[in-house]
């Protein structure tokens, strides 16, 4: 072997080599800033060419070589070797698949290296084309357990709050948590949001629990002797924060008083209380009202309010909620219908067997959702833009003479109301239209499974308990434990919960039809046109009128 300085710029491709596929310009735009930063580290491997030639090529580093040409160098080390009687065709394969990117524990270690070499961050992060921040966030695995940086060198990796919350504990606090939480055999991923959700309050005492041993061992709690802590006080506590707080709630919502609220602590954790209600810091009247919550460490706190006086009686009655239990379903998991709703419908308008004569009543409903709107040189904006010019493309031959199969116009018509029918939340919903062309196409039997942890955690104790019927799971004390059987027996049966199906509110769906009943006009006033009056009217600014406020609430 012998080491030689070249012109990149003389070099030939290998054309024997193994990586053919183009790397992505950020890949490149990497290599680049490094070399611009110190220069080309690993030398060119090259060998001579086969005709005799004075010159070289290369067997490995083909990146290096023009990436280095782009940076301007005027020469590079190459380290000039016997060419192989295969052209180097198996030496390239064997170097190419052994390569791989450093993980980032490792890169964490010999970043450390580099600044026990007196190199700053800064430099460090000039050098590998990444931003400070960036190197900082690696850093922070130095405060981090042995046992938790063995699963993150599997790729395995916190995002940097996570991260910075864990590095933020004591060594002896992770390793509580992580015996906690670590992955079991079956299931490897790590939640290294419950990890940190732990880390963030990492102890949960009995001296500030409001439950007794019934709610306890409701909630599976076991309490541990802290052997540290000062003889004179209680100092048993648990480390499963998530059924603490979840026993302090349960706690509230049996003792709320008879004017009492249930709220939460704002961002800074003071209480947020009702709209235009006085807090009362001294001794409050019996017409006063009563806030409970759930402080930061955990404790529950009562305060006191006071509201203006209302004219009517009704009035304070009605300002006031008292939220005794938990909805049936939280806004995610509505959201989460909705969601499933909608893949379930496109799914079926793309394969199930739709009549022609359906298929055309069904593009007539589509464009009464609340989420379309058409401008018209008729006047009025009656919803949002769709992507309907792709779909009347399709209807037009090589010459732009609009002509077309059955089966093309029923293509596009599957498309038209694919983009126009949806049931999520927000600005996108259809309304009452879309669950009945749902109906109409048997859209039921296209729903996902809602069996899952993710959806069955949206709903409360009694909905919960109620899906177990008809299943050979009973409830448990603990709601967690209901649910994981729950999720266990539905791998094999799917679930559909009732508030998904494609059945339309009977109320909603006649309140719908006679918004939109076209009354008779007289010959005089032209044309028969919609009365913009009700939901759909736009506003004066001419965007979306109450109906779309109402789908985006």
């Amino acid at each position: 072997m012998e080491l030689k300085f070249v012109d990149p710029r003389s070099l030939k491709d290998n054309p024997d080599k193994a990586r053919r596929s183009k790397s992505s310009p950020e890949a490149d735009a990497l290599l680049l800033a490094t070399i611009k930063a110190i220069g080309v580290v690993e030398p060119l491997i090259v060998f001579a060419e086969a005709d005799g030639g004075n010159g070289f090529v290369i067997d490995q580093g083909h990146r290096r070589a023009k990436q280095a040409i782009a940076a301007g160098l005027e020469e590079v080390a190459v380290l000039v070797v016997p060419r192989a009687e295969d052209g180097g065709a198996m030496r390239s394969l064997a170097t190419s698949i052994t390569h791989e990117q450093l993980n980032p524990v490792d890169l964490w270690r010999a970043i450390e290296r580099l600044v026990a070499l007196n190199w700053t961050e800064e430099s460090i992060a000039i050098a590998l084309a990444q931003s400070v921040r960036h190197i900082k966030k690696l850093r922070l695995l130095a405060n981090v357990l042995p046992a938790m940086l063995d699963a993150m060198a599997k790729g395995d990796m916190p995002n940097e709050q996570q991260l910075r919350t864990i590095a933020a504990a004591s060594l002896e606090e992770q390793k509580e948590v992580w015996k906690a939480k670590k992955p079991s055999k079956g299931d490897p991923q790590v939640s290294w949001w419950s990890i940190a959700n732990g880390l963030a309050k990492r102890r949960m005492y009995a001296r500030d629990a409001s439950f007794g041993d019934e709610l306890r061992e409701a909630y599976g709690i076991a309490w541990v002797e802290d052997l540290f802590a000062p003889a004179d006080q209680d100092s048993r506590y648990t480390t499963d924060v998530e059924a603490f707080l979840g026993a302090q709630q349960e706690w509230m919502t049996q003792n709320l008083p008879k004017k009492g609220v249930i709220t939460e602590p704002n961002a800074y954790g003071e209480v947020k209380l009702p709209p235009k209600a006085e807090r009362v810091y001294g001794t409050p009247k019996k017409s006063d009202h009563t806030a409970m919550y759930v402080d930061r460490e955990g404790k529950v706190k009562t305060v006191h309010f006071r509201l203006p006086e209302a004219k009517k009686k009704a009035d304070v009655t009605e300002a006031i909620v008292i939220p005794k239990s938990r909805p049936d379903m939280t806004r995610k998991g509505i959201e989460m219908i909705g969601d499933l709703r909608t893949d379930a419908l496109h799914e079926a308008l793309s394969r199930a067997p739709i009549a022609d004569d359906t298929l055309l009543a069904l593009l007539v409903l589509a464009f009464a959702g609340l989420n379309v709107r058409v401008d018209s040189g008729a006047g009025g904006n009656h919803g949002f833009g769709r992507r309907m010019p792709r779909h009347a493309a399709t209807l037009f031959d090589a010459e732009g003479k609009f002509t077309f199969d059955a089966e093309t116009l029923r293509s596009a018509a599957r498309g038209v109301l694919i983009d126009a029918l949806s049931c999520r939340e927000g600005m996108r919903k259809s309304g009452v239209v879309a669950l009945v062309a749902g109906g109409a196409i048997g859209a039921d039997s296209f729903l996902a499974n809602m069996g899952t942890e993710d959806f069955l955690s949206c709903l409360s104790r009694p909905a919960l308990e109620g899906s177990c019927a008809d299943t050979p799971v009973l409830p448990r004390a603990r709601v967690r434990d209901t649910r994981a059987a729950l999720v266990e027996h539905f791998k094999e049966r799917p679930f559909v919960h009732p508030a998904a199906l494609f059945t339309p509110d009977a109320a909603s769906l006649t309140e719908w039809l006679s918004k939109r009943t076209v009354a008779e006009v007289d010959d005089d006033l032209g044309p028969e046109v919609e009365d913009l009056s009700g939901e759909d009217q736009p506003s004066e600014e001419g965007g979306p009128g109450d109906g779309y406020r109402e789908a985006a609430e």
